[in-house]
């Protein structure tokens, strides 16, 4: 007896996604609760369980195809997998023409059946370095939690490994190529998340009335704190002390004085928050995903660090709960992790405001009619102006300023 596998509820107002891979192929043995495929909706991606264990049938759907709540994806059939091991012996008779004429591709066909059988799914980041690194993920032991692969697993496996002989025999079919064709390109769908991200960016370009101003700030006394502190920090709390603790904390503080930064615009209505809910930018497999820190205003350092951390390890691992992307008031982005020097970060609607961060560089700087050399970075805040005026956002990047070159202001709410 068959048993359908459909598309789960996906969250408030979703209700459709893109089958953006499957895990299990027909006759693969699947245990109950275990990934089958994978689904990709406007902000993350899902895996979809199998509801009961047996063997995989047919996909009732292909990848890229786009699904609504409540459909089919595939069926799981009775049993227990050895019914599925009988019929291997005729695909490969069949198949054994096609191998000698074309070695290359049979080995191509048989290379993912290799990924399915394993003792845990693979997440989907994982899959990606599987594939990138071209590892056998059935030969690698994984370290992570019930004997799951890691990114890491995978790299360390490929930089162990050296490359089969028979790739040494791609590069001339890949040159003769080349050469006939002069030039290459490859044309690949933009998935379901860059989509989203690409419509809403533009769709805050074509709303709000955006502007942007800058600011710099010393962090001569953040890192004197955090060179002081990050051992007693990390010890006591787990978790690494970075400058994005400061800046969150120092944003709430200067949010709470200027409001209107805070605010959003509803049709004819402006709505302000009494709560800072930060979404803080953070970098996916898939693109750039925003977390909100709930009420960070109410949230020590310690706190906001340890959420931080936590949100940039499960979006690489893609393992981001929608829930955790809604709603949000204020959104910081730190493009200095990357070395931009100077950029101006677009509004993440509804929000009226965004804060970007930037490298810091050693430039010369007066203080007290003195040249001196100090660590400066560029601060962007990115508004719109139809509910902030440009005095507002000066002075929320003033009192930014103010409480990340002097931090004792935080500690005493100033």
């Amino acid at each position: 007896m068959a048993t359908e596998v459909t598309v789960p509820v996906l969250g408030e107002s979703i209700t459709e996604a893109t089958l953006g891979e499957w895990l299990k192929q027909p006759g693969d043995k699947v245990a109950a609760d275990e990934p089958i495929a994978s689904l990709e909706t406007d902000k993350v991606s899902v895996e979809v369980p199998s509801p009961v264990a047996g063997i995989m049938g047919e996909h009732a759907v292909k990848v890229g195809e786009t699904v609504q709540v409540g459909a089919m994806l595939a069926t799981i059939d009775a049993g227990d997998g050895a019914a599925a091991s009988a019929p291997a012996p005729q695909p490969a008779v069949t198949a054994a023409p096609t191998e000698q004429a074309n070695p290359a591709a049979t080995a191509g066909q048989q290379a993912p059946s290799s990924s399915s059988d394993g003792p845990a799914a693979l997440s989907p980041s994982v899959r990606r370095a599987v594939l990138e690194h071209g590892v056998d993920p059935s030969t690698v032991k994984g370290t992570g939690k019930d004997g799951r692969l890691t990114k890491d697993d995978v790299a360390a496996a490929a930089a162990s490994t050296p490359a089969p002989a028979p790739a040494a025999a791609a590069p001339p079919v890949a040159a003769s190529v080349a050469a006939s064709t002069g030039r290459k390109e490859e044309r690949v769908r933009m998935t379901r998340l860059r989509q989203t991200i690409a419509k809403r960016l533009k769709e805050a370009q074509n709303t709000a009335a955006m502007l942007t101003t800058f600011n710099d700030v010393d962090m001569t006394a953040v890192i004197a704190a955090r060179a002081k502190y990050k051992d007693l920090f990390e010890k006591k709390h787990g978790v690494r002390l970075g400058f994005m603790g400061f800046f969150v904390k120092a944003a709430t503080m200067a949010l709470r004085d200027i409001p209107s930064v805070n605010a959003s615009i509803e049709g004819d209505d402006i709505v302000y928050h009494d709560y800072a809910d930060i979404s803080v930018a953070v970098s996916s497999p898939g693109g750039l995903v925003v977390p909100v820190i709930r009420d960070a205003d109410q949230m020590s350092v310690a706190q906001i660090e340890k959420t931080i951390g936590d949100f940039g390890k499960r979006a690489k691992d893609g393992a981001l709960k929608m829930d955790e992307m809604k709603g949000g008031t204020f959104t910081i982005s730190n493009g200095g992790v990357f070395g931009s020097l100077m950029s101006t970060p677009i509004i993440n609607p509804p929000q009226s405001a965004v804060l970007g961060l930037h490298r810091i560089d050693e430039r010369p700087v007066v203080v007290d009619g003195q040249i001196v050399i100090r660590p400066m970075m560029y601060l962007a805040l990115s508004y719109d102006h139809r509910l902030i005026d440009g005095r507002e956002a000066v002075t929320f990047l003033v009192a930014l300023k103010n409480a990340i070159e002097d931090p004792t202001r935080i500690l005493i709410d100033l």
